[in-house]
């Protein structure tokens, strides 16, 4: 291909792609909090009824903009904060919707895992643990076994040092269910 069939084709390309306009404009002129926000808006979207309508919680739409974003290769810091906000916003919801079904739970899980995976790898655990143990807190009051798979998935990722904070996410997690629920601790 000659140097001007190439620019056709990229400039073709450019117009009639939505993503591949989106990723040359990117590679042009990087943005990653622009691209952070995107990427926050359609989990929100996914997670977050806003008073309008029941979320609709399709785990494939949240999937594949996790994906597009990784593509872009973001930052570590900034990928990381993607990927805890997403399973931030699937254990917030289980914990504030009541029990949903397995699946739900068995994808959270494995968003849990692969957040985790990534953070020990990258030298970024210490600086999301604090959310880290939010996460595991909002599993508490949840069936199919989501909060002690959340503990089991945590303690045989991190090194022992850590596993202590299973205990200190179960004592905020009953306290905020109970917090949430009062009338529920009397039983």
């Amino acid at each position: 291909m000659s140097k001007e069939d190439v620019i056709n084709v990229v400039l073709e390309l450019y117009d009639a792609r939505k993503e591949a306009r989106e990723y040359l404009d990117y590679f042009v002129n990087p943005n990653e909090t622009g691209e952070l926000e995107k990427f926050k808006k359609i989990v929100l979207k996914e997670f977050d009824d806003n008073g309008t309508h029941m979320p609709l919680c399709r785990f494939s739409v949240c999937r594949k903009a996790l994906s597009d974003f990784k593509k872009l290769a973001p930052s570590y810091d900034t990928l990381a904060e993607a990927m805890v906000f997403y399973v931030e916003r699937i254990y917030e919801f289980s914990f504030c919707n009541g029990d949903l079904w397995e699946q739900y739970y068995d994808s959270g899980i494995s968003n849990f895992c692969s957040a985790l995976k990534f953070l020990i790898k990258n030298n970024l655990l210490d600086s999301m643990m604090p959310r880290i143990v939010q996460i595991m807190a909002w599993s508490w009051p949840c069936g199919y076994g989501f909060h002690d798979m959340t503990g089991d998935t945590f303690c045989e990722l991190v090194p022992p040092q850590y596993h202590s904070k299973v205990d200190e996410a179960d004592a905020l997690g009953e306290a905020q269910y109970y917090a949430m629920h009062p009338s529920l601790k009397h039983w």
